[in-house]
């Protein structure tokens, strides 16, 4: 037993911030974005020594877009938020789509490209794609666009069983919670934004 946490104590770790980050982010709460900055400086050295090379650089990626995360909650607008008011949850817009899946496919060749330029990986397609579909999701959370959990949902399950494959137990099923969530938030957030634009239907 010993032994089994002093190989994993890494993996155990970073999975139970994991799971208190998704809790905030089903929530809502600002605060998803400190602990979001918290949990990639932990996951770079666990990609790395498991190499997942594409997740290592991710990280360092998700640490900078925690930080832009942070900001736009809390100092952004959108059309017709008050100055008091928090930014709301809303869809992602339809002009976005074709663009947002345009930059998707480009990132994940490129990154793909690289990963098998690069490095040793044994998994540049799994890797490569989850890693360029978080871009678009975590981009989409920033602004909290409710159809960033259809991003999540897929990054998530692609996530779990690769994981399991690089012999990373406990952040694989780290990421099987986080597709439930994914399910769960999606109502949620959905029920939320509805409170917000219909209140006084909502409180009848």
């Amino acid at each position: 037993m010993e032994q089994f946490f002093s190989v994993h104590w890494l993996d155990i770790l970073t999975t139970l911030v994991g799971v208190v980050y998704v809790w905030l982010e089903y929530k809502a709460s600002i605060w998803l974005w400190i602990v979001g900055i918290i949990m990639p400086v932990m996951c770079i050295v666990l990609y790395w020594q498991h190499g997942l090379y594409a997740d290592f650089g991710m990280n360092i990626y998700y640490t900078l877009a925690a930080i832009y995360g942070y900001a736009v909650w809390k100092f952004g607008k959108k059309k017709q938020q008050t100055d008091e008011q928090e930014m709301p949850i809303t869809h992602y817009k339809v002009r976005l789509i074709i663009p947002s899946i345009i930059i998707w496919l480009i990132a994940w060749a490129g990154i793909y490209w690289i990963l098998i330029r690069f490095t040793n990986s044994n998994v540049p397609i799994c890797d490569s794609f989850i890693n360029s579909l978080s871009f678009i999701g975590l981009w989409a959370l920033a602004r909290k666009y409710l159809e960033q959990w259809f991003v999540w949902m897929a990054v998530d399950s692609v996530s779990a069983v690769l994981y399991v494959y690089k012999g990373i137990p406990f952040m694989a099923g780290l990421n099987v919670l986080y597709t439930i969530v994914s399910i769960a938030g999606l109502f949620k957030w959905k029920k939320m934004m509805e409170e917000a634009q219909h209140p006084a239907r909502t409180n009848s």
